[in-house]
């Protein structure tokens, strides 16, 4: 009970998840199963250790990790480890697409192997109370064609397919999504040469702590 009057909303969904997290979190699954975390993926990363986050409350990083771990089952199942990156921060989870994997150089229309890749992981958001952010970024190069004057626009436009995909496709609840567009300003490496130019061009999903969508 306490768990439903942290939340603007008593979200059946949401309380669910929640409650996981902290079985979860407790070390302990449905039917009393303990649970060993394997966290030798997170070893040797910059990604914050949401446990010595203050702020953070304690269900909802025990959320974000149950989340976290449930995506690379995902991932890992579906052998999408060439495709899809995944990151723990303290925000939430990012799913990360290099835009070579969902668009061509300089467009904003999805590849036919991306639209089978949402299609996988729209399967996953279905599930997820989580509000979800999903950013568009390039890399320092200009690009001014008939149809984007900037980078701004692309990254926006790119954010917005794959929304748009997300929702008019699988039907997804719009009302759980935001686009974001950063152009070449939130570059993850130096753009100084081509393959750091190909890593900052991506576009990420977030699944951002449930507090963020209170």
């Amino acid at each position: 009970f306490v768990l439903l009057f942290s939340f603007s909303e008593i979200d059946a969904q949401r309380f669910r998840t929640v409650l996981m997290a902290f079985q979860a979190s407790m070390g302990v699954l449905d039917g009393g199963v303990q649970v060993i975390h394997d966290d030798a993926a997170l070893q040797g990363r910059d990604d914050l250790d949401l446990g010595d986050i203050d702020f953070i409350r304690p269900e909802l990083a025990a959320q974000l990790r149950f989340l976290y771990s449930d995506l690379q089952s995902f991932v890992q199942e579906r052998d999408l480890q060439q495709s899809v990156q995944l990151e723990l921060t303290e925000r939430g989870v990012v799913v990360r697409f290099a835009d070579r994997i969902l668009f061509d150089l300089g467009k904003a229309d999805l590849k036919p192997e991306a639209i089978a890749i949402l299609d996988q992981l729209a399967e996953v958001l279905r599930e997820v109370p989580n509000p979800v952010r999903v950013e568009g970024h390039t890399d320092d190069l200009p690009i001014n064609n008939e149809r984007f004057a900037s980078n701004w626009e692309l990254s926006t436009a790119r954010a917005t397919t794959v929304i748009k995909q997300l929702v008019e496709e699988y039907g997804l609840d719009p009302r759980q999504f935001s686009a974001a567009g950063y152009g070449e300003y939130r570059p993850l490496v130096p753009n100084d040469s081509m393959e750091n130019r190909a890593l900052n061009r991506r576009v990420d999903i977030v699944l951002l702590r449930l507090d963020l969508g209170e």
